[in-house]
């Protein structure tokens, strides 16, 4: 920033000059004091110079309407939207989201340095601030077969590009607590960084040495025992309220309850379908959320600004007050969070419930193309043998990503397990070297009938994974998705239902949002026509059975996986 600039801004901030833009008339919240100030909102270029009265070369008289900062999103997978950058920002705007914090681990898991690259390119000139997270896990851990390796030696150059944060979730959680050397090594190259934690489940001494190794967040608290416990060693809690993972309403009343600030509390959203944000709102959701189970509207607006801010070192961003970036939103009403208008470093974005910015989409990296390598299956590839009619299936649990371990009698033929309308197939084959390696288990509470569905997005080393109650269908499934190059597909009694191309990295689409959201809306409408249990999201509940870091089992390309005791069954 040049001297010239700082006495220009000092300039306006005095009333020697007229601000360049004047927010009228506005009813300001303060997210300091947690009171609502009266005043104008006086703008030099990007960023807020005077609150009081002013006048400006250009003015917008708000007449009273409320005024916050712009919308943090602490923590977000941008390819799990299943579009690009540009094309999320489309999406996101009108809900006041000016500020993400990403973590790229998903293209990471298979282009490697190549995707993060990619994530970084997609980003500039967005109009929103787009800041990453360095992937951690990659792979997320030692028991499945990834697309990349990233050591520290590979992520050390990225320590000085300002767009990345810190390391991103350590989901390999006992890699830190046994002082694992290759992950300590990551993690003493952020040491004066935030870093991001993912630890379900983990307590006492443990998560003592987790903390202690200077992990700072964790969005994977499920119950409000886990929330204090983090929130009691000065941790951040990431209030997750995503389209799989909803923990918001158990995390706010838990902290009432308790009496309990939410001051070390931020809101994230981890996984959110395109068309959920489109129809109930993205952070501002969150907010909203909140104040219905109890949160005052001054505490859930800070948790999704200042105190994002605060925690990942954002010094310009989360506050409508001088020396603060002129991200700012106009709320026709505070009760309802209703926004009117956008307004990014000053300038308008969103008005008239329209974007009035431009969002090119261009996609023009070879890198992160042709991903999906997999060797032609068969029957036999897909066989579960059992020497008793007793196998270990993974249940899952109605609107969480935690499953259960349990031992039940299913159906058994020639040896050979047989998948019913309570017990469904799922394979896991690897899709980046075409090794052949597949691994095979049984799933309760998923309800398939009559089909199978089939996806390259499978966290986090994103193999294809394929689920059904038949193995033709299952095959076909997977060579569906093997024509297209990596997304979804619905198959029913031999015949392709619905497909969604997603041919960069098997994850994103280089179509626009609308394509995307209209094509797998009626694609889960098909996947819920089989009779998939309506209390889970068909493809995020799929995609998170392969994540062997989530309890307590899962399924790799490697086998049935039980994630309490970290070993294979």
């Amino acid at each position: 920033m040049s001297v010239e600039l700082k006495r220009q801004r000092i300039n306006m901030a005095m009333k020697r000059e007229k601000s360049d833009l004047v927010i009228k008339n506005a009813n300001i919240v303060n997210v300091f004091t947690k009171e609502i100030i009266k005043g104008d909102i006086a703008i030099c270029k990007d960023q807020i110079v005077g609150i009081g009265d002013y006048s400006g070369t250009r003015e917008i008289d708000v007449n009273g309407k409320y005024v916050c900062p712009g919308l943090i999103d602490s923590h977000m997978h941008i390819e799990s939207t299943m579009v690009t950058p540009p094309e999320f920002a489309r999406t996101i705007i009108p809900h006041g989201t000016t500020t993400l914090i990403a973590d790229p681990h998903e293209i990471a898991n298979v282009c490697g340095i190549n995707g993060i690259n990619f994530m970084l390119n997609q980003s500039k000139e967005l109009p929103l601030n787009v800041y990453y997270m360095m992937p951690s896990s990659v792979p997320s851990t030692s028991f499945e077969n990834n697309g990349a390796d990233l050591t520290a030696e590979l992520i050390e150059p990225f320590l000085s590009n300002d767009k990345i944060l810190g390391l991103g979730e350590v989901m390999d959680y006992p890699a830190v607590t046994s002082g694992n050397e290759k992950m300590l090594k990551k993690i003493d190259l952020f040491d004066n960084k935030i870093i991001d934690g993912h630890s379900p489940n983990l307590t006492g001494d443990a998560l003592n040495a987790y903390k202690t190794a200077g992990i700072m967040t964790d969005h994977e608290c499920s119950t409000i025992e886990e929330a204090l416990e983090r929130i009691r060693l000065g941790m951040y809690v990431q209030i997750r309220e995503g389209s799989a993972a909803r923990n918001l309403k158990n995390l706010v009343e838990g902290l009432i309850k308790n009496h309990m600030g939410f001051d070390r509390c931020v809101f994230c959203t981890d996984d959110k379908h395109l068309e959920d944000i489109r129809q109930n709102g993205h952070i501002s959701y969150n907010i909203k959320k909140a104040i219905k189970y109890g949160v005052s509207q001054i505490d859930a607006i800070c948790m999704a600004t200042i105190n994002a801010a605060q925690c990942y070192k954002l010094k310009r961003l989360g506050a409508v007050a001088p020396g603060y970036s002129a991200d700012i939103l106009i709320l026709n009403s505070l009760e309802d969070f209703n926004i009117d208008k956008v307004l990014y470093r000053g300038k308008m974005i969103y008005e008239h419930k329209k974007i009035c910015t431009k969002i090119h989409l261009s996609i023009d990296d070879n890198n992160v193309l042709n991903t999906v390598r997999v060797r032609d299956i068969s029957d036999e590839d897909l066989k579960i043998k059992l020497v008793s009619n007793v196998a270990t299936v993974i249940k899952i649990k109605d609107n969480e990503l935690i499953t259960k371990k349990e031992n039940k009698k299913v159906t058994v033929e020639n040896g050979a397990f047989i998948a019913d309308e309570n017990f469904s197939k799922i394979a896991v084959i690897e899709r980046h070297k075409a090794t052949k390696n597949i691994g095979l288990g049984i799933v309760s509470n998923f309800n398939i009938r009559n089909g199978a569905i089939a996806s390259t997005v499978a966290h986090d080393s994103h193999n294809l994974i394929v689920i059904g109650d038949n193995d033709d269908d299952m095959i076909t499934a997977v060579e569906e998705i093997k024509k297209v190059n990596g997304g979804y597909t619905v198959v029913s009694r031999g015949e392709v239902k619905g497909t969604l191309p997603l041919p960069i990295a098997g994850l994103m689409s280089d179509k626009n949002a609308e394509y995307v959201e209209k094509t797998l809306s009626k694609m889960i409408e098909e996947a819920l026509k089989l009779g998939i249990n309506k209390n889970i999201d068909p493809f995020i509940t799929l995609s998170f059975l392969a994540l062997p870091v989530i309890p307590e089992i899962r399924i790799t390309d490697k086998g049935l996986f039980d994630v309490t005791q970290f070993k294979f069954i």
